[in-house]
């Protein structure tokens, strides 16, 4: 075994970009985050030879396989790793376990496979379990050691599956990449929703084609099992890349003339023809994104229709000759919330490498604990981006109330957007600088009203589609739906886009009837059972809000609830807010909730 490892030179500049999408805005941070010194990490990160042991925890660090970047030319070859038992989780969509077996389930080739991986994995003595929406199934993956996830069209389009990888991804990043996940992609000839590629960018997929590719793909497997090593090969012949399988990015404005119907989830791509204006929002969002300092703030509940909205604006902010970055905070790590520096720091980097400007950040960061983390930021984007920049900046930030769980950096990242909206009344170069905010429900931690940026630009609040938006909707799938027939459908769902954009799916592609979907909506063997499954394994997380949930849809009435309470419900799309009185969003998940809670 040899003492000491170092970097292979070629792979020194990719090892380097791996810092950020591991969630470390700096070497400092991945140095206090595995307790070794920061010298350690820079000798590794340029090239030097580090400490064997240091060598391959750094590598987990960063979610590489150590075999990969080493060295081997002066040493010895790497030693052999030790049989060991791990466990192993499979996630797929559609197959009957032995825990929970499904009479109507199909035997289809791709369900075999996911049995001939259970079986092969268990007879090599490893711990295997099939995931699904039990309660124990969050716990299991929390303790795993591998995540085999494969993605078909049906497990593509699963919330219950996008749970449960944003859960691996989290626990990914906090214990020691733990589990290690390895997409498989199954026949998949769908795209991939942008929240699904988002989580999994980085890691690399294979694609399994067919009966014939199953001999290799066990035994590669197997394989990496056996050697402990937390990816797929990039070499190997099953080896794909995800801009292969699916474009994430639209450079047209104009929808389609005519296309076949579009699964929903996540943000509707910008060339859809089955995007619904809800006039005058568009329209004046339009025209205030083109303002010097312009803030536009979008509030709505959980899959109404935001994120969509937001690259819409983008869009136009681009045609129109803004430079543009859409950051999510959803896929920051944990660890960037660790405090307002660390996560002031990934948002500078985050935005920097989307504009492939991040030279300047260490430079900037060096009299933060003179000056602050605030005075950093500001100073990186009016010295480095936006003078940089001969064109205006549009910044669009995602799923902003996941700073609400941690109030002190909301605090201070807040106040600094406003105040860097207040710089563009006073000085031309921050008139450059154009913002989108979007947030899921009303902001219930406490914020100086002079600090805040909800209470300034342009508010948006998404409603529910009218009966003509739905009627509109209908026609673009082809459905030539009476009007007591859309009044059928919306007196069950209401004008919830995503329900309503499914059901039609659904009943263009012949999957289902009108009348079977209404009659069936809570069921398991309704369309909506997906759906409804992520909701309740979401809530079961949260005593306080199962509690809420019960009472809300068992009552006749509105009921008077916590305001906190009320938020959260708000946000996940499940209530109502009149006033401080909450109800049922639709019937739908009334009777669910009513039936599964009562």
């Amino acid at each position: 075994m040899p003492r000491s490892l170092r970097v292979r030179e070629e792979c020194i500049r990719a090892v380097k970009s791996c810092l950020l999408r591991n969630g470390f805005p700096s070497q400092k941070i991945l140095a206090e985050d595995l307790g070794m010194a920061q010298s350690t990490v820079s000798h590794f990160l340029n090239g030097k030879p580090v400490d064997y042991a240091n060598f391959i925890e750094i590598c987990r660090g960063l979610g590489q396989e150590w075999r990969d970047l080493a060295d081997f030319e002066a040493n010895s070859d790497p030693e052999e790793v030790q049989l060991v038992r791990a466990k192993v989780a499979i996630l797929f969509e559609g197959f009957p376990s032995d825990r929970f077996a499904n009479a109507n389930a199909r035997s289809t080739p791709k369900n075999t496979l996911s049995q001939q991986l259970h079986q092969a994995v268990s007879a090599a003595s490893h711990e295997v379990f099939f995931l699904n929406n039990s309660s124990d199934s969050g716990s299991y993956l929390k303790r795993c050691d591998y995540l085999l996830l494969l993605i078909s069209a049906e497990s593509a389009a699963s919330e219950m599956v996008l749970e449960q990888v944003q859960l691996a991804k989290e626990s990914h990043n906090l214990t020691a990449h733990k589990p290690a996940i390895l997409p498989i992609l199954v026949e998949l000839n769908t795209p991939l929703s942008f929240d699904l590629l988002s989580y999994l960018a980085g890691i690399q997929p294979w694609l399994w084609r067919g009966a014939g590719d199953s001999s290799k793909l066990l035994s590669e497997i197997l394989t990496i099992i056996k050697e402990g090593r937390k990816s797929l090969t990039a070499d190997h012949e099953l080896a794909v890349e995800w801009n292969a399988i699916t474009s994430t990015k639209q450079s047209i404005i104009q929808p389609l003339p005519a296309a076949p119907p579009e699964l929903p989830g996540g943000q509707v791509e910008i060339a859809s023809r089955f995007y619904i204006d809800r006039p005058p929002i568009e329209s004046r969002c339009y025209e205030a994104i083109a303002q010097p300092g312009a803030l536009i703030r979008i509030k709505a509940p959980r899959q109404m229709g935001k994120t969509s909205l937001m690259a819409r604006i983008l869009h136009h902010a681009e045609v129109q000759g803004s430079r543009t970055v859409a950051l999510s905070f959803q896929l920051a790590n944990r660890r960037i919330f660790a405090n307002s520096d660390t996560f002031l720091q990934w948002f500078c980097a985050s935005v920097g490498q989307e504009l492939g400007m991040l030279e300047q950040l260490p430079k900037c960061w060096e009299l933060a604990d003179l000056i602050g983390s605030n005075q950093c930021c500001k100073a990186f984007f009016e010295q480095y981006l936006l003078s940089e920049l001969s064109a205006p900046l549009t910044l669009g930030l995602d799923e902003s109330d996941r700073l609400f769980e941690s109030p002190e950096i909301a605090d201070d990242f807040f106040g600094l957007l406003r105040a860097l909206h207040e710089e563009a009344k006073r000085r031309d170069i921050w008139k450059k600088f154009r913002l989108i905010v979007v947030h899921s429900t009303e902001v219930y931690i406490p914020l100086d009203v002079n600090k805040s940026p909800f209470n300034v630009g342009l508010p948006v609040e998404l409603p529910e589609f009218n009966l003509q938006q739905v009627q509109d909707l209908a026609k673009r799938h082809g459905l030539n739906w009476s009007a007591d027939e859309v009044a059928e459908l919306m007196g069950l769902v209401g004008g919830h886009p995503y329900l309503v954009r499914l059901a039609m799916y659904r009943i263009s592609r012949q999957d289902v009837t009108l009348n079977q979907l209404l009659n069936s909506a809570t069921t398991e063997a309704g369309i909506y059972s997906d759906h409804l499954r992520r909701h309740l394994w979401n809530l079961e997380k949260y005593p306080e809000l199962i509690e809420a949930m019960r009472e809300v849809s068992s009552a006749p009435k509105p009921v008077k609830l916590r305001l906190e309470l009320a938020f959260k419900l708000n946000s996940m799309g499940l209530v109502k807010q009149e006033g401080n009185y909450c109800s049922a969003r639709c019937n739908l998940y009334e009777e669910f909730f009513r039936d599964r809670l009562g």
